[in-house]
């Protein structure tokens, strides 16, 4: 898990052989010519010996001369990573003694045509007292603010100054001042003295289950100040970098320049210094890792505390590429290598974190009062069964949330509206024939975004303009079915016109920065109605959201996914936490077209163990987790016919070892991607089986069936734990 830039880069050398005689061999022109260069040279790039000869690709001739061992190769290996640097301008050694410098400007001053000089000077002087002292480096370009390059030229003439290059961080994060860590509410008082019993003893895991809104930040500002004051290294997992953004100013306020930062946003060179600063565990920076899940694979030399926030989130697990793996569980193998304790927080946790924290194998603490004794919020539901019925919907919001939002609007309050689904429509169809655009390369439908005016496949990325008429029936009555974030978007314009209404979710995000200034606009009271993606439900701390609307609550429940009820549950409660969040109560409307949903009645209950018990019964009965460990075995190849053979060999192999734990091969709902067919087995595994002897003997099955040609050419994803 090294970043890219610590892999040494190689380039390929050419060089005579050590046994080449010249008389012995007969050579053309252009290989005599080659030959002389490398006898005057030793050794040649292929880019230089091209250019030398004049020949744009001398891979041919090159591949003949070794061949005839006239010439041979070597490997010239390069370090990738490139250290930042600035040219910084110093006083000569005379002039840090203060006598010489006085002396240097008196007789500067002397001459009237240095008055410029004098002036840069006494400039620089005050620079490097500002950074701590005449013999500190400051940056030629903070020098030239006020001065000329011919001037300072001058004073380097005249042997008062020389410039010299300083290596510096490419990350700079805003620490700010450290500020007093404070103090704790009572309930969250009771909560940090409780994970400190568990944490006696080193190694420990624990799950602290705190509602939205609960302070659960707060506890772990007080555990990682504990965990410093022992010379320890902290690592604080979250499951985007959209949360990053505001913790990172939370805790820089706390704590300086010990809290780094570590994602996959930063580039190569940036990883490398990053990586630098956790191996070399000094005491005064980066003793904190904020990051995603790729940094527990950083250096850590004294880790004493992992947190993981949100750890319910899926956005922990990776899929591609490999390895596959969830950052939560990582995090837990990491700290059994540092024997150090790890703490998982959410409010809206795993079946399977809360299913350990019930039977006793985590600890368990919990704290369902919000931050000051506020409220919760109301969650009411938008019946949009009745709303259609009486026609009172405006586009895709219901009557009785548009009300909601003029009022919360009316009191200068902020809105926030779900919509798990990007883009413009997810569909188009033909009226007459029923015709929709598909992706040529996946079996899917593809996604029209009205920003580009372009039809896309979220799975491929393949781009098509729209069509004006039907390539199926020649009709133009082609409409649009169902609802992304951008149509949102466009709707609320028109019934909000003088308001000011903002995407989140992918395609905003894109670039580097651009997570970060959306959220600095909307705590900024800069935007009015903010609509997203399930990027918006994760954690984010808004003083003035007095409002949140859940769109489309049917799509979350409806998918054909044994966690579908599960993650229905966390979204939705996770973005009606948003909620107000500080002075008074906030309120969230939840449309759908199933009222009376048992998940929803436990969401409106803010009800998390009455979920948990309902939803483990079916998850018991079935073989799922927490009872059961799913492995999901999908094969993949170009043609159909191939593919049903292979997975059914295989489906039947394992059948043979591990009985009725095997289900299918299926073909998955989208069976065909990237223009390769899909099929799925899926095994179930009790926990507490040998799972050594149950990845060997996988590992064995799937080594046998490779052994038939046949198979070669299909391709296998094991994905343990599916999210």
């Amino acid at each position: 898990a090294l970043p890219a830039n610590f892999k040494l880069a190689s380039e390929t050398k050419i060089l005579l052989h050590p046994s080449y005689i010249r008389e012995l061999d007969y050579v053309s022109e252009k290989e005599e010519e080659l030959i002389s260069i490398l006898e005057h040279r030793d050794e040649c790039d292929l880019k230089e010996l091209s250019s030398l000869i004049g020949i744009k690709s001398i891979h041919a001739m090159i591949k003949r001369l070794i061949e005839r061992n006239i010439v041979t190769t070597h490997e010239s290996i390069q370090d990738r990573y490139t250290p930042k640097t600035v040219t910084c301008i110093m006083l000569s050694d005379e002039l840090l003694d203060e006598i010489k410098l006085s002396e240097a400007i008196s007789i500067l001053e002397q001459d009237a045509r240095s008055a410029k000089q004098v002036e840069l000077l006494i400039h620089l002087l005050k620079l490097k007292t500002d950074e701590g002292g005449l013999n500190m480096p400051v940056s030629k370009q903070k020098v030239l603010e006020i001065g000329s390059a011919s001037v300072l030229s001058s004073l380097e003439k005249k042997g008062f100054i020389y410039q010299e290059r300083f290596q510096i961080d490419r990350i700079h994060l805003n620490s700010g001042q450290n500020k007093e860590i404070p103090s704790l509410t009572e309930p969250q008082q009771v909560a940090l003295e409780e994970i400190r019993t568990y944490f006696e003893h080193p190694g420990k895991i624990c799950l602290l289950h705190g509602v939205t809104g609960s302070g659960k930040t707060e506890i772990y500002v007080q555990l990682i100040q504990e965990y410093l004051d022992q010379g320890k290294q902290v690592l604080f997992l979250l499951p985007e970098i959209a949360l990053t953004t505001q913790l990172i100013t939370r805790l820089s306020a706390y704590f300086g320049e010990q809290v780094g930062v570590y994602h996959s946003r930063f580039n190569q060179n940036e990883r490398v210094e990053i990586w630098n600063k956790v191996f070399e565990n000094n005491l005064d920076q980066y003793r904190i890792i904020l990051g995603a899940r790729s940094s527990v694979f950083l250096p850590f030399q004294n880790l004493g505390l992992i947190i993981v926030d949100e750890e319910h989130e899926s956005s922990f697990k990776q899929y591609d590429p490999s390895p596959r793996y969830n950052g939560r569980d990582a995090a837990i193998v990491l700290g059994k290598m540092h024997n150090c304790q790890v703490l998982l927080g959410s409010a809206t946790p795993a079946m399977e974190s809360y299913y350990h924290a019930t039977e006793g194998r985590y600890g368990f603490v919990k704290l369902y009062e919000r931050y000051q004794g506020l409220s919760m919020p109301e969650v009411l539901i938008a019946d949009l069964k009745r709303e259609r019925r009486l026609k009172s919907m405006n586009g895709h919001i219901s009557s009785f949330l548009l009300e909601e939002m003029k009022e919360a609007l009316g009191r200068s309050e902020q809105i926030i509206l779900f919509q798990n689904r990007r883009g413009y429509t997810p569909q188009w169809a033909c009226e007459v024939c029923s015709w929709t655009p598909k992706c040529t390369n996946c079996d899917v439908s593809l996604t029209y975004h009205k920003h580009g005016n372009h039809l896309k496949c979220h799975y491929c990325s393949f781009v098509t303009n729209p069509m004006g008429a039907c390539p199926a029936c020649g009709s133009n009555r082609l409409k649009m079915i169902g609802f992304g974030t951008e149509k949102i978007e466009d709707e609320l314009a028109l019934l909000f016109p003088d308001k000011t209404i903002k995407r989140l979710d992918l395609d905003t995000t894109r670039s580097k920065n651009a997570y970060q200034l959306l959220l600095n606009e909307f705590e900024e009271r800069k935007i009015d109605i903010f609509v997203g993606t399930q990027m918006i439900t994760k954690g984010l701390d808004f003083d003035n959201v007095g409002l949140v609307g859940v769109l489309d609550a049917d799509m979350l429940l409806n998918r054909p996914d044994f966690r579908a009820y599960e993650r229905s549950y966390q979204l939705i409660s996770q973005v009606a936490g948003r909620a107000g969040r500080k002075a008074k109560r906030g309120k969230v409307i939840i449309q759908t077209g199933d009222p009376d949903h048992w998940v929803l009645q436990h969401v409106m209950q803010h009800d998390y163990p009455s979920f948990y018990k309902h939803e483990k019964i079916e998850r018991e009965n079935y073989f799922y987790p927490p009872y059961y460990k799913v492995i999901n075995i999908t094969l993949k190849h170009s043609q159909e016919p191939q593919l049903e053979v292979s997975a059914s060999e295989l489906a039947e192999t394992m059948r043979q070892y591990f009985k009725e734990r095997v289900l299918g091969p299926e073909f998955p709902i989208i069976k065909r991607i990237q223009n390769l067919y899909l099929k799925e087995i899926k095994l179930k595994i009790e926990r507490g089986a040998p799972e050594k002897k149950v990845k060997e003997k996988l590992q064995t099955l799937i080594h046998q069936f490779y052994e038939k040609p046949v198979n070669k050419s299909v391709k296998i994803v094991i994905d343990v734990d599916p999210m």
